[in-house]
């Protein structure tokens, strides 16, 4: 396509685009002036969907209408309710019902699935993890090393770009697997880095480590909503995430886990909570536990139904849509960014993340010359963007509800300001 870095291109592009009207169905915070922000920070907390406040009503309602009979009679009884979100949850993140639940936090789920799936032994005892990944999956892994009496300092392997680059190759990672596979136990890779955007071959990733009979575990929280991902074609052994960035459920919104088929029946090391047991003997309130079947078994509590309820209420929009559709949508938005940033100076900004559109996702990290004055100068100007340190402005176009005008008026701050 041949693009031009003016407003009416970006109002073509938009006038053309099939999934506008989705924007209409959240809420925008507003500017000083009270004009709607350009909102680039779904990678942080996506938006509020405008029928999400029905949902939590809806629980509120019948909370006060039936009390603890609310399990059974609601609307939607609560017994049952995480079981309304898991075909779509499942759909999301390319799995079977089986492997997909909605539970607990982000991290929670992490160290869940670790005291499970790594199991050092001798020499394999090593976890491998990428560079500048988030800090609470640094502490999550490194702690699970020290509960096993192990050394962080020995035991913890880093995947790094070659000469200080950002972006870590996938064959620089296949190798690292293959170096050091007697060693290593378990590998822990975000499915997207939330410093650089890189989107990491799950699949060839996972592969490699299969054939050195090591774990492939994954947090998923900058991928799911995000990219598509295929994790049980994939043969991808554990996966966590959030929900409260792409998935658009609110701050601190409820996580999900997932656990492949081929462990449904995992008779391993696992921390347990009666929300785990068979659903057919649960309130027999036996002392022996007996596990569900499948991922649903790491469950430990009944689960917060307004958190579920607020995830369920953007998981219909998903549904609706389709994952393949917003990331094609997701794709035209980087590369009209791509093109209107290269027509700036490109000697005083850098786009950190893969150009190539199969190794990123919506998120474009941008490396700019006096970033943080340009920061202050965007979020001035009504654009809520992301600043990370020292000297990276994160922006993340998403696709149900940005537009393409969006990034034309961002683009012209940034010309500005550089």
């Amino acid at each position: 396509m041949n693009y031009n870095n003016t407003e009416e291109f970006a109002k073509e592009f938009d006038q053309n685009d099939e999934l506008k009207s989705y924007r209409e169905k959240f809420h925008f915070p507003l500017d000083s002036k009270g004009n709607e922000t350009i909102y680039f920070t779904g990678n942080s907390l996506g938006l509020q969907p405008k029928q999400t406040r029905d949902y939590i009503n809806q629980e509120l309602d019948d909370w006060a209408k039936y009390g603890v009979e609310g399990h059974f009679h609601a609307k939607n009884p609560w017994m049952p309710y995480h079981e309304f979100l898991t075909e779509k949850l499942a759909k999301v993140v390319g799995a079977k019902p089986l492997e997909v639940v909605a539970m607990n936090s982000l991290t929670t789920n992490l160290h869940l699935l670790m005291v499970s799936f790594f199991r050092p032994q001798g020499k394999k005892r090593k976890i491998i993890i990428e560079n500048n990944e988030f800090p609470s999956d640094i502490y999550a892994v490194k702690s699970q090393l020290k509960f096993h009496g192990l050394d962080p300092e020995k035991d913890l392997i880093i995947a790094k770009g070659k000469n200080g680059s950002d972006i870590i190759e996938t064959e620089d990672i296949l190798q690292l697997i293959r170096d050091n596979a007697d060693e290593t136990s378990m590998l822990m890779f975000a499915g997207v880095n939330y410093y650089t955007g890189q989107f990491f071959d799950i699949e060839a990733i996972t592969k490699e480590c299969h054939k050195h009979n090591i774990i492939a575990g994954f947090d998923l929280a900058h991928a799911t909503g995000n990219v598509v991902l295929k994790l049980h074609d994939w043969n991808v052994d554990f996966a966590a995430w959030c929900s409260y960035k792409y998935l658009n459920a609110g701050p601190g919104g409820i996580a999900g886990a997932f656990v492949h088929e081929k462990h449904k029946n995992h008779d391993g090391p696992r921390f347990e909570g009666w929300w785990g047991t068979d659903k057919k003997t649960r309130f027999l309130m036996k002392p022996q536990f007996d596990a569900i079947e499948g991922v649903e078994a790491w469950q430990l509590s009944n689960p917060p139904i307004f958190q579920l309820a607020a995830l369920n209420s953007s998981l219909e929009i998903f549904n609706e849509v389709g994952i393949e559709k917003l990331r094609e949508k997701s794709e035209k938005l980087s590369n009209y960014i791509d093109y209107l940033l290269s027509t700036l100076d490109s000697d005083k900004i850098q786009v950190i993340t893969p150009k190539n559109l199969k190794e990123r996702g919506c998120q474009l990290s941008l490396r700019i010359n006096s970033g943080k004055s340009v920061f202050n100068r965007l979020m001035e100007e009504g654009v809520i963007a992301d600043w990370r340190e020292p000297d990276v402005i994160r922006i993340a176009p998403v696709p149900l509800y940005n537009s393409f005008s969006d990034i034309y008026k961002f683009y012209k701050i940034i010309k500005e300001q550089i």
